[in-house]
C-alpha cells in the first residue's frame, strides 16, 4: 500500500450519505484478522452484498457508471469506533482519495498511516462537486497534494486542504513512520550521543 502521493487525477466514486461510521465501512465481524490484506473485498460489505453474496445492483460500487480512486462521501466519514481496519478496507479497495466536508479524527489519521488521502472541503463545493459526478460520471477531480488544492476539473473550482507537515512529507515521499525514522536514524544516534 505504500506509494509516493504527489498529483492524482481521476474519476470519482459518489457516496453521498452523512454519519457513515467504521462499522459501515468494514463490519466487526471482519475484525478478526490482523493482516491488511483481503479488506478491500469487504469495503462497505452489508450495502454492498445481499445475505447470499450476490452484489446490490443498486449499491454504487457495484454501479459500473462509477469508477476511480477517488471516493466523494458525506459530512462526518469515518465515525464510530477507531478501527484501523476500515482504512484498511478503504485503501485495499484501490482508493487513494476520500474528499468529505468532515472526517472522525482518528479515522483521518489511520487513513493518512494507510496511504489515503482526507480532503476535508467545504460544504458547497461537496455539493457541486457531487451534482458534477450526477451530471457526468466522467467528471474528474485533481487532487495536488504539493499545492494542498483539490479541482472540480468540469467546473474549473479549486479549493485548498489542510494537512499536517510531516505526514505530507510522508505521503509524498511514500514513508511510513518506521521508514521515516530510519532516514534519521544517524541523526537520532548522533543526538543520543551529545545528550548521554
Amino acid at each position: 500500500m505504500k506509494q509516493k502521493f504527489n498529483v492524482i487525477t481521476s474519476t470519482c466514486v459518489p457516496l453521498p450519505l452523512e454519519n457513515v461510521d467504521t462499522d459501515q465501512i468494514i463490519p466487526a465481524r471482519f475484525l478478526k484478522a490482523t493482516d491488511k490484506e483481503g479488506f478491500g473485498e469487504n469495503l462497505f460489505r452489508d450495502w454492498r452484498y445481499n445475505d447470499d453474496g450476490t452484489p446490490k445492483k443498486d449499491f454504487v460500487l457495484n454501479d459500473p457508471k462509477y469508477g476511480g480512486v477517488v471516493l466523494v462521501a458525506g459530512k462526518n466519514f469515518g465515525s464510530g469506533s477507531s478501527r484501523e481496519h476500515a482504512a484498511w478496507a478503504i485503501a485495499g479497495y484501490g482508493f487513494r482519495v476520500v474528499i468529505s466536508s468532515f472526517f472522525a479524527d482518528i479515522h483521518k489519521n489511520n487513513e493518512l498511516n494507510n496511504f489515503v488521502l482526507p480532503v476535508v472541503v467545504s460544504d458547497s463545493f461537496l455539493k457541486e462537486l457531487f451534482n458534477s459526478i450526477y451530471a457526468d460520471p466522467g467528471t474528474e477531480v485533481e487532487v495536488d497534494l504539493p499545492q494542498q488544492t483539490v479541482t472540480n476539473k468540469t467546473t474549473g473550482r479549486s479549493e485548498r486542504f489542510e494537512i499536517n507537515g510531516y505526514k505530507k512529507l510522508c505521503l509524498m515521499n511514500g514513508l511510513d513512520d518506521i521508514d521515516y525514522l530510519l532516514q534519521n536514524k544517524d541523526k537520532i544516534e548522533a543526538w543520543e550521543r551529545l545528550n548521554k
